[in-house]
């Protein structure tokens, strides 16, 4: 005999027809809503996570040791010599200068005139056994090294210009894209003392003349100006402290 008690129940959250009859009459109370887990988050798998610069970089040689066998990310490494090579280049490209290159005059028109329009250049004219060329040398240097990205050369001031004249001495001419810009005769044209600070202030007055390499793109001559202004009151400062010190002993 068929059991008339017995009701069917669907899969668990589903409703069947006679549940529905029996919540419209009132005799059941409102389906509870079908359960739902929490989404399942994985834990983060320190290996599995994209590994840059900085993560080798921060290894011990002994770790580096170890990794040389079992890092088989060629991707990681492609990326990372990718990054390397990068940055040596830049390196290069910033640090391509850095001296005051003497030059003759068959050199000149390759190493001035035919430089590279990006490129800004510091043309010293000299002759040996002159004090004011001397010291004006020794400033051009110090610029040199803080401006690697600017190309400074020094030439016998007649190898350049035949029968130039020595009360002339020194002279700096600065060119860009093929062109002289400015022309500075004699040393008192960077100042009373001519500090690398006074030189580089002379050199900035119209354009940018100085570059280190690290400005990004064009920079402006203001920018360069600032600079070279923090960097002579450093020295001023400096040379003051050093004068208290010695006047105290």
């Amino acid at each position: 005999m068929a059991d008339y008690h017995f009701v069917y129940k669907d899969v668990e959250g589903a409703s069947t027809q006679w549940d529905d009859i029996q919540r419209k009459l009132g005799n059941l109370p409102e389906k509870p809503p079908p359960f739902k887990p929490a989404p399942f988050a994985p834990a983060e798998d320190e290996d599995s996570k994209p590994k840059d610069k900085a993560w080798i970089d921060e290894k011990t040689e002994e770790e580096l040791e170890d990794l040389e066998d079992d890092l088989d990310d060629d991707r990681f490494l492609e990326d990372y010599r990718k990054k390397r090579l990068a940055e040596m280049r830049e390196a290069v490209k910033i640090a391509r200068f850095g001296s005051v290159n003497p030059i003759s005059g068959s050199d000149f028109v390759r190493e001035v005139s035919q430089a590279p329009q990006d490129v800004w250049v510091v043309v010293l004219l000299y002759k040996d056994g002159y004090p004011e060329c001397r010291l004006l040398l020794q400033c051009l240097e110090e610029l040199a090294k803080k401006y690697p990205a600017t190309k400074f050369v020094k030439i016998i001031s007649t190898e350049c210009i035949p029968n130039y004249p020595d009360r002339n001495l020194p002279t700096i001419l600065v060119y860009n894209n093929s062109a002289v810009k400015a022309t500075h005769i004699g040393k008192q044209s960077f100042g009373r003392r001519c500090t690398p600070e006074s030189v580089a202030l002379v050199l900035c007055q119209s354009d940018p003349v100085l570059n280190d390499g690290h400005g990004g793109g064009e920079q402006s001559r203001e920018a360069v100006l600032d600079g070279v202004r923090k960097k002579f009151v450093e020295r001023v400062v400096r040379e003051h402290e050093d004068d208290d010190g010695s006047s105290s002993d």
